[in-house]
């Protein structure tokens, strides 16, 4: 079972910033990959970024592309989710979303706001 804690979610206005983490500690060298989620109201989850931990490779939702920037830290088992100029269609809750050994696990979720 692989426990991830995230962090960094509120409220922020439209064109501002936040940062999300997730830290999956104690499990330094079997996670594969990590990805962050978002599902809005009354919409289904999707991918918002991916980074694999080997080789950094990420990919990124058409929608957050040259806005949302993922990173992770190895060292710390922390992986996260640079947002800037933030529109009020980035609402959502945000998950952290990890893959050890092909299966997934998910995080309890971050509330994001993009309200003026």
């Amino acid at each position: 079972q692989v426990h991830l804690v995230e962090s960094g979610g509120g409220l922020v206005q439209p064109g501002g910033s936040l940062r999300l983490s997730c830290a999956a500690p104690g499990f330094t060298f079997s996670i594969e990959r990590m990805n962050w989620y978002r599902q809005a109201p009354g919409k289904e989850r999707e991918l918002v970024a991916g980074i694999t931990t080997s080789g950094g490779t990420t990919n990124y939702a058409d929608s957050v592309k040259g806005r949302f920037t993922i990173s992770r830290d190895n060292v710390k088992n922390t992986v996260y989710l640079q947002m800037n100029n933030l529109k009020i269609e980035d609402t959502a809750v945000y998950y952290c979303h990890a893959v050890r050994y092909s299966i997934g696990y998910w995080g309890e979720g971050t509330l994001v706001t993009v309200s003026s």
